[in-house]
């Protein structure tokens, strides 16, 4: 299990299935996550699931609703709902591997993360070790259909890129991008897509 010690809570589980799942957080909490960033969500038996944002939400209430037809909000009325709020921001988070006895497997957990779960933001070490047991989790994100999968790789290479090359494995984007190249080769039109998103890094 990983040391959460040096880890950063991020918010509480709210669903879950062994694909997916989602956590709640204040909007306080919302400087730290971020798109593509890698999460894991610490189990009471001992096992990490990891996974990558693919979506924060803000969902309105009727306080909200009855705010924005003012024709003037008091700036004390805009921060007491953004930190006093009942909904919390939602993370929606795509599982991609799970981590047990010290060992990373890329495929999809045994068993979900429960409710009230903590959600952390892994450290550059997690997301070195993640990253580093090879590619095959990507396969995980290529399989997501109602999101922007082309953004989400660009936004995750990106990081991992530069743990990567801060380790001295200059290598590891490139081996990334011809993985991704094998992935999709039966489809074009989408590799056309990735590659040209990829190419904002550089």
């Amino acid at each position: 299990m990983s040391d959460s010690s040096r880890s950063i809570p991020i918010g509480k589980l709210l669903r879950a299935d062994n694909s997916q799942f989602v956590a709640g957080c204040r909007v306080r909490e919302l400087e730290t996550p971020a798109f593509g960033s890698l999460v894991r969500a610490s189990l009471e038996d001992q096992t990490d699931v990891f996974g990558l944002i693919t979506n924060i939400s803000i969902n309105d209430d009727g306080l909200v609703r009855q705010l924005v037809s003012g024709v003037s909000i008091p700036g004390e009325y805009t921060a007491d709902n953004r930190y006093n709020r009942n909904l919390p921001v939602e993370i929606h988070v795509l599982t991609i591997g799970y981590g047990i006895d010290g060992e990373i497997h890329h495929q999809l957990p045994p068993r979900p993360p429960l409710s009230l779960d903590q959600l952390f933001l892994c450290d550059s070490d997690e997301v070195a070790r993640f990253t580093g047991h090879g590619y095959s989790y990507l396969r995980h994100i290529l399989r997501l259909t109602d999101q922007p999968v082309e953004e989400l790789l660009v936004s995750h290479l990106s990081q991992a890129r530069r743990v990567q090359d801060s380790l001295g494995n200059p290598d590891w984007y490139e081996a990334a991008c011809q993985r991704l190249i094998v992935l999709l080769r039966d489809d074009y039109p989408r590799l056309t897509q990735v590659l040209d998103a990829l190419s904002e890094l550089e």
